[in-house]
């Protein structure tokens, strides 16, 4: 384990409020125009993948197809349900697009730098126990998917929001627990502390099997594929958007596109070194491009790599099933991270008695996690015997509850009138060929 007192702090004894404003109008600019750009290079990305051209007309390249969206979606007639908490379906909107922008306050972009005559630090603030503060402001964002499923009084919507708590429930868990490794081998929870620790080695080596359930929780966290279960727009119909339009879609639309940049900049800093240039270029000129304004394109370039990850991902990979998702969170990734916790809590106590290497030790552990978290990926689940299955199934009845459902794996949806009528009738002309 790293002492406290042999990490620095970020230094914000010479910050004013008019740097304080300055940094907090970069964060939000930084924000919009990065969706803007995750827009269209969402689109041309998939239209390669897809063996299609993507946006091209507006603009050079497209560039201006993104502010077109925008526009729309802003010009839009705006309506509101009779039915709905006035109140509440206000709000949900509002809380998902404020907790989205709350996280890179504390996400460094880089070292210190003289701004206008000040010395400091390329980050908005930071705190003993900032990694925290950014696990609470992600759950809190998931009440607005939540409230607004629930006041928009409607089942498609409701199906939504239940969905998105089991996520966060199950995910989340996966997410912050592979966070308590680097907590532990970087002795800080604060985001410039645990920078600072990743001078020599990044964490995503030592920590790998953390680095991976981090990822595939990150991507299950921002709801997408393959993991986009509360929208879901083959089975309930884009879910707790559904009785939203115009500004009010467009906050639950944009919250989405930053939450993204928010697991990639928590990434980028907890795992890929946050704004230390990747080697051979840290070693250049003894470390030049570690300093001055150097470190905001290196950070820019990581969190644009795990954007592109999720891009590639949803133009890849098909929705899981819902048994499958909350399998994948409660018996592989909750199991795995829990049990990498306790070895690497194990490793650094034993390390500081025994005075062993941290880096080798964590390096062979995370091979063996890894190759334990691929066999429970692809070891198939258990079926039963066909004479233990039951003969006869009682008939499933999507409208039991007063609302209809779909059916679990195994249930089967009553035959319509019209397939029945025409079974009768094949049935029927079946009979007199056998009469006659």
């Amino acid at each position: 384990m790293i002492p406290l007192n042999a990490l620095p702090s970020a230094d914000f004894s010479e910050d004013t409020w008019w740097i304080w404003l300055i940094k907090a109008v970069f964060i939000l600019v930084f924000l919009l125009v990065g969706v803007l750009m995750a827009l269209w290079v969402e689109r041309r990305v998939l239209g390669r993948m897809q063996t299609r051209p993507g946006p091209n007309v507006h603009g050079p390249f497209g560039l201006f197809q993104s502010i077109g969206d925008a526009l729309k979606l802003v010009l839009k007639e705006d309506f509101w349900l009779k039915g709905a908490d006035k109140v509440i379906y206000l709000l949900a909107p509002c809380i998902a697009a404020f907790s989205s922008f709350m996280v890179y306050a504390v996400l460094p972009f880089g070292p210190n730098v003289n701004m206008f005559g000040v010395n400091t630090p390329l980050q908005l603030t930071d705190m003993p126990v900032a990694v925290l503060y950014i696990l609470a402001i992600t759950s809190f964002g998931i009440y607005g998917i939540v409230l607004g499923g629930w006041a928009s009084n409607s089942t498609y919507p409701l199906l939504g929001s239940v969905r998105s708590s089991a996520q966060m429930i199950s995910y989340e868990l996966s997410m912050g627990l592979s966070l308590v490794s680097v907590f532990i081998v970087a002795g800080s929870m604060s985001t410039s502390q645990i920078v600072d620790s990743q001078t020599q080695l990044w964490w995503f080596i030592s920590l790998l099997p953390a680095f991976v359930i981090y990822v595939i929780s990150m991507v299950g966290e921002v709801n997408r594929l393959p993991f986009d279960l509360p929208e879901a727009e083959g089975e309930l119909v884009a879910g707790h958007m559904v009785e939203y339009s115009s500004m009010k879609f467009a906050w639950f639309f944009l919250a989405e596109y930053i939450n993204m940049f928010n697991v990639a900049g928590v990434a980028t800093t907890l795992f890929f070194g946050g704004w230390r240039a990747p080697w051979p270029i840290s070693a250049i000129g003894d470390g030049m491009f570690n300093e001055g304004w150097w470190p905001m394109l290196w950070f820019t370039a990581k969190v644009w790599l795990f954007m592109f990850l999720m891009i590639w991902t949803r133009g890849t990979l098909l929705r899981f099933r819902y048994d499958q998702f909350m399998r994948l969170g409660w018996k592989v990734l909750i199991p795995v991270s829990l049990a990498w916790v306790v070895m690497v809590a194990i490793v650094q106590g034993v390390r500081q008695f025994a005075g062993l290497d941290l880096q080798t030790m964590l390096l062979w552990i995370a091979g063996v996690f890894l190759a334990i978290l691929l066999a429970l990926l692809l070891w198939p689940s258990p079926r039963k015997p066909e004479e233990e299955l039951p003969e006869e199934k009682e008939p499933f009845d999507p409208f039991a509850a007063g609302y209809p459902v779909p059916p679990m794996p195994g249930e089967e949806l009553p035959p319509s009138p019209r397939r029945r009528r025409r079974e009768a009738v094949m049935a029927m002309n079946a009979q007199e060929a056998t009469d006659e």
